[in-house]
C-alpha cells in the first residue's frame, strides 16, 4: 500500500507538471543557461530536515527545512562563491563547500582552483572557516569531507597540506571538532601521499603512495606508530587508486586494472591478511559509503543509456527498488541523499519530457525543478543512436530533436562532449537542450576514446585525437543525413573543452563537413597543452595526454601535426572562440593564440572572454553570455529556418 501510494504521488506531480502552460515561443536562452534553480540538496542523518541550495541565477542561498513542521529554520546568503556542495556534520551543523580560482604567492604554478570548507552552527547561524586554527597549514582542503561519531561528539576529518614539519608541505589529516571549535593534525603524510581512509571510529586506518617520476604506487595500512605496505604496482600511467572502506568497515577498497585494462574493485582486509574477489568490474563505476560509517554499501554506474544502483544489504536493494518503481518507466532517477536509516531518499528525476526535478522519495514531495524557468514544453525529445564508424566500429550517441518540427532534413549542430575519456548520458542537458530549443536537431556522438563502454572503446582512442576520433563526429553526420534526417549543407560543430578542440579540429582536420565552429575553452596547441599539464599534474598527466594524443613526449613533431593553431590556414568556416580568464585545466592563451593565427590568415574569426569565469561554466552571468553569443553566432551562420 505504502508503494502505490509513492508511485500515485510522483506520477501526480508529473502530471500536474505536464499540464503547465503551453507556449507558443520557446523558453528564453536564459532559462537553459543560467545556474540551475536548485544546485544541491541534503538530507540530514535523521531525515528530518532538509538543506538546500538554490540560486537565482548569480546569487546563491542555502535554506534549511524543519520536513515534521514545514517551517524554514536557516537561511543565509552565500553571496556570489562558487557553491560545490553541501553535507550534515550531525543534525546540528552543515558543512559548506566552495572553490575560488587564485594563484598563491607562496606556490609555483599558474592559477589553480582550490576547494574550502565551512562550517555552519546552525544553533547560532555562524559561519567559520575550518582548520583556521592550525598553525602552518593552509585553509584549502583535498577531497570530500569525512564525517564520524567519536566518543559521542561529531568530528570532522579534512585532508590538507601542512608545513609543520617541511617548506615543501605534506598531505595531512586535520580533524576538526564542531562542538568545541578546535582543530589539530591527526596523521602526517610522507612524500608522495595521495590521500588517506578513516576508519568507523574516526582514526586514520591506511594511505596510498604515488610517486609520479617512477609510477610507483603503494597501498599501506596503519601498523601501531608506522605503516606496512599491503599492495603495490608500477604504473606510470593508469594506477590503481584508493575508493575507502570496504563492505564491512575492516577493509579497504581500492580500484586497479587487470590484464584486459578493465577496472576492478578490490578489498584488502586491514591486517593485510587477505584480498577478496573483485567487488564489480564494470566502467565509470562510482561507490556508494554510509556516510556514518564510511563502509561500503552500493555501487552506481552508467551501463550503457541506463543508470544502475546495487546495493549489497537485500534491505537495502529492496527499498532502492521501491524508490525506482515510484517513477515512470522513461525517468532516470538518480540517487543524490538519504537518511541514516534509509527511509527517507533524496533523487533527481530527469523526466524524458518534463526535465529534471529533486525528490524527497518518503514523502512523495516534489522539492522542485533544477531549471525553473524550463517547463514540458521547453523540452525537447531525447534519444538514444547507433552507427558504425567509416572502420566498422560500432558507436552510440545520443540525438536531441527541435520540437515541433518533422524529422527531415534538419539543421544540425554536432556538440561532443569533453575529456575525452568522459561520455554523454541520457538525461536533460541544459546546453543540447538550450540549442534544440531554437530549432537545431543535436547530435552527442559517444566517440572512440569515451569512458562507459568498455576498454575496448576507450583505447580505440588512444593516438586518434584529430584523426578517428574526428571523424567518428562526422559519421555520424553521414549517418542522419542518409536516414533524411538532417540536412548535410547545414551542419554546425559547437564542443567544450576537448569538444572544444574537436570544434576547432573540424575545420582544420576533417574540412568540408561543417559550415561554423564554437569552440569554448578548447585546446588549439596540443604541444603547449602537455607542457602545462605536466607543470600542474605531473609525469602522469604528461603520459595520460600523450598517449591519447600519439605521442612519445612532448617533442613529437606529431603534436603540431594535429594542432589546429598551426592549421590556421586550412580553417574555411567562421569560428567563434569562447574562453573564461579564470580557466585553470585549459589556459586562456589557448583560444588568444588561436585567435591570433585565425586573424594572420585571414581568416573569420570571433573572439569573446568570459570575465572571472572557470572552466565549468561556473558563474551565472558568464554562462549565459557564452550562450547567447553561441546562439546568435549559429543563427547568423546556420540559420535554423
Amino acid at each position: 500500500m505504502r508503494h502505490v501510494a509513492l508511485r500515485f504521488a510522483a506520477a501526480a506531480v508529473v502530471a500536474g507538471l505536464a499540464l503547465g502552460p503551453v507556449r507558443s515561443a520557446a523558453a528564453p536562452l536564459e532559462a537553459y543557461a543560467k545556474l540551475p534553480t536548485i544546485e544541491d540538496v541534503s538530507l540530514s542523518p535523521s531525515g528530518d530536515q532538509l538543506a538546500v541550495v538554490v540560486s537565482d541565477g548569480e546569487v546563491r542561498t542555502l535554506a534549511v527545512k524543519n520536513l515534521a513542521t514545514g517551517a524554514l529554520t536557516f537561511k543565509a546568503r552565500t553571496g556570489s562563491q562558487k557553491v560545490r556542495g553541501v553535507m550534515w556534520a550531525g543534525e546540528k551543523h552543515l558543512l559548506l563547500l566552495t572553490t575560488a580560482t587564485d594563484r598563491p604567492f607562496y606556490l609555483s604554478g599558474g592559477m589553480r582552483e582550490w576547494t574550502f570548507v565551512q562550517g555552519i552552527d546552525l544553533a547560532t547561524g555562524k559561519g567559520r572557516s575550518l582548520m583556521g586554527d592550525i598553525d602552518l597549514t593552509m585553509n584549502t582542503i583535498f577531497g570530500a569531507p569525512v564525517i564520524r561519531e567519536v566518543d559521542g561528539q561529531v568530528a570532522v576529518f579534512v585532508e590538507g597540506v601542512s608545513y609543520a614539519h617541511t617548506t615543501h608541505g605534506q598531505l595531512s589529516v586535520m580533524r576538526v571538532d564542531l562542538e568545541r571549535s578546535g582543530s589539530r593534525i591527526v596523521e602526517t603524510g610522507s612524500e608522495g601521499t595521495k590521500g588517506f581512509v578513516i576508519g568507523p571510529d574516526g582514526r586514520v586506518v591506511a594511505r596510498e603512495i604515488y610517486i609520479s617520476n617512477s609510477g610507483k604506487w603503494g597501498l599501506e595500512v596503519k601498523a601501531g606508530a608506522g605503516w606496512r605496505l599491503v599492495k603495490s604496482e608500477v604504473a606510470p600511467r593508469d594506477p590503481p587508486y584508493l575508493l575507502g572502506l570496504g563492505r564491512e568497515g575492516k577493509s579497504v577498497l581500492y580500484a586497479s586494472q587487470d590484464a584486459q585494462h578493465r577496472w576492478g574493485w578490490h578489498e584488502v582486509q586491514l591486517d593485510g591478511s587477505a584480498e577478496s574477489d573483485p567487488v564489480v568490474a564494470l566502467e565509470d563505476q562510482e561507490p556508494i559509503h554510509d556516510r556514518q560509517t564510511g563502509r561500503l554499501i552500493g555501487s552506481a554506474a552508467l551501463v550503457g543509456d541506463e543508470y544502475r544502483y546495487r546495493f549489497f544489504d537485500p534491505r537495502d536493494e529492496a527499498a532502492w527498488k521501491a524508490v525506482r518503481q515510484a517513477f515512470p518507466s522513461d525517468t532516470q532517477v538518480h540517487l543524490v541523499s538519504m537518511s541514516a536509516d534509509r527511509r527517507k531518499v533524496v533523487v533527481v528525476a530527469d523526466s524524458a519530457t518534463d526535465g529534471p526535478a529533486y525528490s524527497l522519495v518518503d514523502l512523495g514531495d516534489w522539492i522542485g525543478p533544477q531549471y525553473a524557468g524550463v517547463v514540458a514544453a521547453d523540452v525537447a525529445p531525447k534519444r538514444a543512436i547507433r552507427f558504425k564508424a567509416r572502420d566498422g566500429l560500432d558507436l552510440r550517441g545520443y540525438l536531441t530533436l527541435p520540437r515541433g518540427k518533422p524529422e527531415k532534413g534538419l539543421p544540425l549542430i554536432v556538440f561532443p562532449h569533453g575529456g575525452p575519456a568522459s561520455r554523454d548520458a541520457p538525461g536533460f542537458d541544459w546546453w543540447a537542450q538550450a540549442m534544440a530549443s531554437r530549432g537545431y536537431a543535436v547530435l552527442q556522438v559517444n566517440f572512440r576514446g569515451s569512458a562507459g563502454f568498455g576498454p575496448a572503446l576507450l583505447e580505440a582512442g588512444y593516438g586518434q585525437w584529430g584523426r578517428k576520433m574526428q571523424t567518428d563526429l562526422s559519421d555520424g553526420v553521414a549517418d542522419l543525413a542518409g536516414k533524411g534526417v538532417i540536412d548535410p549543407k547545414r551542419v554546425c560543430i559547437v564542443g567544450g573543452s576537448y569538444g572544444g578542440y574537436a570544434a576547432l579540429a573540424g575545420p582544420t582536420l576533417d574540412p568540408g563537413v561543417y559550415r561554423c565552429a564554437v569552440s569554448v575553452a578548447g585546446v588549439a596547441d596540443l604541444r603547449r597543452q602537455v607542457i602545462f599539464s605536466r607543470e600542474h599534474g605531473g609525469m602522469i598527466a604528461e603520459r595520460y595526454w600523450t598517449r591519447f594524443m600519439g605521442a612519445e613526449d612532448p617533442g613529437d613533431p606529431v603534436l603540431s601535426k594535429y594542432s589546429p593553431v598551426k592549421l590556421a590556414d586550412a580553417a574555411n568556416i567562421p569560428i567563434l572562440l569562447i574562453h573564461g580568464t579564470d580557466d585553470t585545466v585549459v589556459p586562456i592563451d589557448q583560444s588568444r593564440e588561436m585567435a591570433d593565427a585565425l586573424k594572420h590568415a585571414g581568416k573569420p574569426v570571433e573572439f569573446v572572454e568570459l570575465k572571472s569565469d572557470d572552466h565549468w561554466l561556473s558563474r551565472g552571468a558568464t554562462r549565459l553570455q557564452m550562450l547567447q553569443a553561441t546562439m546568435a553566432f549559429l543563427v547568423k551562420n546556420n540559420p535554423p529556418n
